[in-house]
Order: structure tokens, then sequence, then C-alpha cells
């Protein structure tokens, strides 16, 4: 290796077969880390008896570190090495699981899920960095990109069978353990036989980006989670939104002035890219969306397994390796925008379907068709969505775009919990508490669970007061119906954005501002 190559630390040479295996076992690893804890939200309401609130803060405990931090985990590996940051997302995975796997109360699970997170962040974006790092033809970079993609997809459809065999015939810390184990080895095979690459040439860190944008999202994602139990009006809710709305405005300010931005803002510029943008953060706000409101209703509500929660799961994200040789063919005999708009009609059809289901209706069966749509839907929009960006910019902001979009989808992800959670808390408190006057109980029932609601919300009263169960499983089914209506009109919304009034790049000023480009 010349001296040159050294300094720079990217090899120009063929991928060693150790790095290949260590950023795929990676990349599958986060994937099955940060989708799991989904099929367990029955079995978290066993243990730990959380709010609707505190379960929701389980999923978005881990979806938002990686929303903050994926683009400066990138901006790190370039600058320090990929090796070192992938041996470093191994390990704080290991950490965090490992500390979810030892909770006893919600807020240890939290704990273990942000740094869980955390280690994920850096994961996603250095896994794939590694695998195109160097001079890789377009062929050797398209096939690399497409295997990462295969092995991420083939995370989702692990990730369920995990959880729900652990969970159902085990015990569902060993689900956490097993994450534990297998980072600490995917840490050791990094550390012995994969090559080192980096890119620094142009890349420099962003702190005051990226410490507005960090306090900017959990502010927005505190207000919305917490607001629907404190109420709207409660001063550390209202305190929370001006905080996040202060902070995204620094945001914006600080991104326009410094030179190598966190997040290039003159692409929003460009009309198209600015509507993709939209559809990409609402479109996966549906489907995170769907898969948490199908986790509470078959768990919490129903109380089915953590094994049934899963057969769901699998609907939702484990078709999309099987699908991926039909995408594929579909993005070469369409624009990816059709695709796109096929895969968003897809999942507003399932999810309003979903949204008929009665709540007594706990059948597999039932879920086949609505939540089998979600998910073949969700594999052709997730798989276009990237393509759809790129083709409304010019071929030099590709991989600007690229890395934008990643970030734009994760953030879609994150609001779908947090989103669903409130509106389905707020329905189902409403719901429930006009039930409960009209049901002419005696005064110390009514006091009882008017208490319970008050500090624990629909699901506590479910679970610990049988006199009014069934009066809190309606309201919660007729809560969670709407949040699958919610996400069925958002997917059908961006359906006809995408299809009506996206263009390609044709369509576009000849003029478009001069951005360096960043590695996708």
């Amino acid at each position: 290796m010349s001296n040159q190559t050294r300094a720079s630390g990217t090899d120009r040479g063929p991928l060693r077969a150790g790095t290949v295996a260590a950023a795929l076992f990676a990349v599958c690893l986060a994937q099955i880390g940060l989708a799991m804890p989904a099929t367990l939200n029955g079995t978290f309401q066993e243990v730990f008896n959380p709010t609707n609130s505190q379960l929701t803060w389980i999923s978005d405990c881990s979806l938002l570190p990686i929303t903050v931090l994926e683009l400066t985990c990138g901006v790190l590996g370039d600058l320090f090495g990929r090796k070192k940051l992938l041996m470093g997302g191994a390990l704080m995975l290991a950490v965090g699981e490992a500390v979810a796997a030892s909770a006893h109360g919600v807020s240890v699970m939290w704990i273990g899920q942000i740094i869980a997170g955390i280690g994920c962040a850096a994961l996603f974006p250095t896994t794939l960095a590694m695998l195109v790092a160097g001079d890789r033809s377009p062929a050797q970079r398209a096939k690399m990109i497409a295997i990462w993609a295969a092995i991420l997809s083939t995370g989702n459809f692990i990730a369920p069978l995990l959880g729900g065999i652990t969970a159902t015939y085990f015990n569902w810390r060993v689900a956490f353990i097993v994450v534990v184990v297998l980072a600490v080895v995917d840490a050791g095979i990094t550390y012995f036989t994969a090559q080192d690459s980096r890119s620094p040439q142009g890349r420099s860190l962003d702190p005051a980006g990226q410490t507005t944008i960090g306090l900017g999202l959990c502010a927005l994602l505190w207000g919305v989670i917490q607001g629907a139990g404190d109420g709207w009006g409660n001063p550390m809710v209202v305190g929370a939104f001006v905080l996040s709305a202060v902070c995204i405005a620094a945001f914006i300010l600080i991104e326009l002035r410094v030179p190598n931005p966190l997040l290039r803002l003159d692409l929003f510029k460009n009309r198209n890219f600015a509507l993709a943008a939209l559809v990409t953060v609402v479109g996966m706000f549906a489907f995170l969306g769907t898969a948490y409101a199908i986790s509470i209703r078959m768990g919490p509500i129903q109380g089915q397994s953590s094994m049934r929660t899963a057969f769901a799961f699998l609907l939702l994200s484990g078709l999309t390796i099987f699908l991926l040789p039909l995408t594929h063919r579909l993005m070469a005999t369409l624009a990816p925008r059709w695709v796109l708009g096929l895969g968003f009609v897809l999942m507003g059809v399932g999810d309003i379907w979903a949204g008929q289901l009665p709540i007594s209706d706990n059948t597999l069966p039932a879920l086949i068709v609505p939540m089998g749509l979600v998910g073949i839907g969700f594999s052709f929009a997730v798989s276009a969505v990237t393509a759809t960006v790129v083709e409304t910019v010019p071929h030099s902001l590709a991989g600007m775009a690229s890395a934008t979009t990643s970030m734009l989808r994760d953030f879609g992800f994150t609001l779908g919990p947090a989103v669903i959670g409130a509106i389905a808390t707020a329905k189902a408190v409403s719901g429930l508490t006009g039930q409960l006057h009209a049901a002419n109980l005696a005064a110390a029932d009514l006091g009882k669970a008017q208490g319970i609601l008050s500090g624990g919300g629909p699901l506590a009263v479910e679970h610990a007061d049988p006199t009014v169960s069934g009066l809190a499983v309606s309201s919660l089914g007729d809560a969670y119906s709407l949040g699958f209506t919610v996400c069925g009109i958002a997917a059908l919304a961006c359906c006809l954005i995408t299809v009506l009034l996206l263009r390609g790049q044709a369509a576009e000023s000849a003029e478009e501002p001069e951005l360096a480009v960043a590695p996708a």
C-alpha cells in the first residue's frame, strides 16, 4: 500500500472477506436490536406495568439516537477510521442490550435502549461506508449496496422470531442476551479481520448543529409523547415545544452558516427534493406507526403471546427480503416514483382495513391481508424511496441526497410510535372517561377506576381493575383503530404527492445549488 493510501486510510484493493463479514454481520445485528423490542410490548406491559407514554418511550429511546447521530457518526468514521467506529458501535450495542436484559423497571430499559440506539447509529452508516470505500467501480458499489440492504432486511425477518420465540418459550431477557453475545463476537471479528478506511478530505464535525438538532428533536418527541397523558396545556409540555422550536430554528441558522453543515439545507431549494423528503418522513411514520399500533393491540390490549405478535411483524417487515427480486424488477421497469406510489397505496389500503377490525377479533388469519398489504407496500416503498429522492436532483448531488434521505427516513420512523401513541392515548382517555360516566358504576368503583386512569392511563385500567376492564379494552380498541386509520390516510396522501406532484430531474431548473457531495 502506498504512503498516500496509508495516510488516507482508504483501502484501494479488493475488499477482504473479514471486512465484508464484519460489516454485514453488524448491520444485521443492529437491525435485530432495533426491531426486536417492538414484539415484546405485551411482555413489557406485564413485567413493568408502564403507562402508555412509558411504553412508547421504550421504542423511541432507541430510534431517537439513530435519527440524531447517524450523520455525525458517518463523519466520525470518515475522520478517524471506520474500523474503530464499527468496533465501538458493536460494543455499545452489546452494553445497551446487556442493560436492557438486566432491567427490572422501565427506566433501566430506557437507558439500555438509548445506549443500544447510539451503537446502532454508529453501525448503520459505518457498515455501508466500509463496503463501498475506495476506488470501487459503479457495478461493485451497486452490488455491495444491494447485499447490505438484503442483509438489513434479513435482520427485520430474524428480529420478531428472536423476540417471539424467547419470550414465549424461554424468557424475554434471553433475546437481549443473544444480541449481546453476537455483538461482542462481531467486535472481535472486526478487530482481527476487518480493514480500516476513512475519507477525511473536506469532512469536519458540526458540534453546534448536532447539539441543537439533538435537543430540538428530544424536546419535540417528549412533548408529543407526554402531552397525551399530562395534558397539552401542561407547562412542561408547552415548555418542551417552545424549546424544540427554538433549537430547530437555531439549527437552521447554524446549518446555513457553517462551512461543513450536518444537513445541507440547500437541497430543499429543489422543489421536487422537498416534496420527496416530505413523503419520506410521512410514509415512514405511517409504517412504524402501524407496527407500534399492532404491537399494542396484540400485546397489552388483547394479551396475545409474543410469538403471535411476531407473526404480525413477519408480515410487516419480514417480507422485504423475499420480495427483493420483484422489487428490483419493478424498479428496472418503472420509474422509482411509480414503485414508491404503489408501495404507499398498498400501505394505505392495508392500514384502513386494519382500522376496521374489531378489538374482539384476536385471530391470526384476520391479520394476514391487512398486515400483508402494509408489509408488501413497505417493501416497495423502502426500496424505492432513496432512488426516488436521488432522481429529483442532479447526479453530482446523489450522495448528499441519499445521506439526507436516510436521516429523514429514520426521523419518520421515530415519529411513528410517538405520534400514534399520543393520538391513541388521547382518544382512549376521552372514550374511557365517557364510558365510565355512562356505566352507572358504584361511586367507589367509579372513583377507583378514575384514579387508575389518571395515574396510569387506559392500559393500567384494563390490567388493574377487572370491574371496568371491558370498557378499557373497548376504548383502547377504538383508539388504536384510529391509529391505523391515521397511518392509512398518511400513506395515501404520500401516494398522491408522489404520483401527481413529483417529477424527474429534468423538470427542475438547469441552475442547481453548488454543493459538496457527501457519501451516502
